[in-house]
């Protein structure tokens, strides 16, 4: 629900937070996939980055869900 999103990025300071990470570790892997080579160390920054993108993720996911259940409940305006 793109529009319960939009409304979390304007009101609830945490799930913004976690998207402005998860935003700044998607610019960083991505100037990782345009080098043709990557270092040990860029190698494992990558896989550390997606797991981090990955765990945002899933805390912004329930973040939705609960505010989706919320509004369903009619505790949201």
């Amino acid at each position: 629900m793109l529009a319960s999103r939009d409304h979390l990025l304007a009101t609830h300071d945490q799930f913004r937070k976690l998207a402005q990470e998860h935003t700044q570790y998607e610019q960083r892997l991505s100037s990782l996939t345009h080098k043709r080579y990557l270092t040990d160390d860029e190698k494992l920054e990558e896989v550390r980055l997606k797991k981090l993108k990955l765990r945002l993720k899933d805390q912004m996911e329930s973040i939705e869900r609960q505010y989706r259940d919320a509004v369903e409940h009619g505790q949201v305006a």
